[in-house]
């Protein structure tokens, strides 16, 4: 089984790397970095990669779940307004219902009182 190369480390790899190279002693760092097959230029590149990465803000992200999360609330206030905007024409629709069940249809010919002469 072959070694692989630094530049096919993953990030976990790399971090742990530098992380040890960092606990090294100046006099040890060129045996540390032989028995990894790493160069010194490598482990500079990563560190400084790692402190850039630790540095730059979350903005981007931050900003989305802002703005997300304001349009969750847009589209829940919307939902709350359409909710009862449906309860009341249900509400409507059962209130016609029951008025023509008790007066009748209004198309329907409303039937001669049984006392008059026509």
């Amino acid at each position: 089984m072959t070694a692989k190369r630094p530049q096919d480390w993953s990030a976990e790899e790399k971090l742990a790397a530098v992380v040890e190279a960092g606990a090294v002693a100046e006099g040890e760092l060129g045996a540390f970095l032989r028995a990894r097959g790493l160069h010194q230029a490598q482990l500079q590149q990563w560190r400084q990669r790692l402190l850039a990465s630790l540095s730059e803000r979350p903005s981007g992200a931050a900003k989305r779940t802002r703005a997300e999360a304001r349009r969750i609330r847009q589209l829940e206030q919307e939902l709350r307004r359409k909710e009862k905007a449906l309860a009341e024409a249900a509400a409507l629709l059962m209130l016609k219902k029951k008025a023509r069940a008790i007066w009748g249809d209004e198309d329907e010919p409303t039937p001669a009182p049984s006392g008059s002469k026509s």
